[in-house]
């Protein structure tokens, strides 16, 4: 069974979709229909920007969403048995399977991008990357460290991101390093994505969700929230909902896809992060990334 898996933020780089835009018609159109939605040329951004003008919340979400969505649209044999997105991916997997339009998901996108940014000018927080320490133990620490800290991405066995207001996670990364981790390193992010901070992103975003049609996909997607299969819409809007303020799940996911009987992962978007946290959840697992036109 094949299961495709769309990137979040983080995986943008300068020229992403150039090739798509210049090689495919059905991608050309579909840019130039974003840069009329979001209100500006994003894919001047995309194809020429720097990487610093590429690492603004409300350029970078639009940005991944659309490669990611795009790409899927040029593969000739796109039929996926199961999806799932890491973060702001699971948006772009669900225009994948149909849960949602092209332009509903991009709106969305850009709704969830600025309700982000504005939740992370309200306080000074960060996100840091916490390596060589079991799950529960990360846990432990987070909840025995004075202010907002908590496991924020559950990426691979041994690697987590802790997320939170900024005091916090210094001393959790602290705190990490005495308990014997490898690493604990604050990461160049914006803000505590995915910690109890993002709620007025949350609420912001519940208003757009219930706004928008979700329609019944052609194939379950593995929620950050749930980690499970679901296809029900009303269950998918309630998982995106809670995604802002809930960890991203994604070990687990992962492994319960494979339980379910994927065979192959199929990486959809920007760089190669995803196929390679699949290696480490199972090093006997396929992973590979999508090719234009295949």
């Amino acid at each position: 069974m094949k299961a495709y898996v769309f990137p979040g933020q983080g995986a943008q780089f300068t020229g992403m979709g150039k090739d798509l835009y210049e090689n495919y018609p059905l991608a050309k159109e579909l840019f130039e229909e974003a840069n009329s939605i979001l209100g500006f040329r994003i894919t001047d951004i995309m194809f020429e920007g720097s990487a610093e003008d590429l690492k603004e919340t409300k350029v970078t979400q639009p940005a991944v969403f659309l490669h990611s969505v795009i790409l899927a649209k040029t593969l000739e044999n796109f039929q996926p048995d199961m999806v799932a997105g890491h973060s702001l991916g699971e948006l772009s997997a669900l225009v994948a399977n149909g849960t949602l339009a092209f332009a509903d998901g991009l709106k969305l996108v850009s709704e969830r991008a600025l309700a982000m940014q504005d939740a992370c000018e309200a306080e000074p927080s960060t996100m840091a990357a916490v390596l060589g320490l079991a799950d529960e133990e990360v846990e432990r620490i987070c909840a025995e460290t004075e202010g907002v800290v908590v496991a924020a991405n559950y990426n691979c066995p041994g690697q987590l991101v802790i997320s939170g207001a900024l005091e916090a996670v210094k001393l959790a990364c602290e705190n990490m390093k005495a308990a014997g981790a490898k690493r604990a390193l604050i990461l160049p992010v914006g803000g505590a994505f995915h910690s109890p901070l993002m709620k007025p992103a949350e609420e912001r975003l519940a208003q757009a969700i219930a706004n928008t049609e979700f329609k019944n996909p052609i194939c379950p997607v593995y929620q950050n929230v749930s980690t499970t299969a679901i296809s029900d819409p009303e269950q998918i809007k309630s998982n995106l909902i809670q995604q802002l303020t809930s960890p991203v799940k994604w070990t687990q996911s992962v492994q319960n896809m494979i339980a379910d009987g994927a065979s192959e992962f199929i990486e959809v978007g920007p760089g190669k992060v995803l196929q390679g946290l699949v290696k480490k959840i199972d090093r006997d697992a396929s992973a590979r990334s999508a090719e234009a036109g295949e």
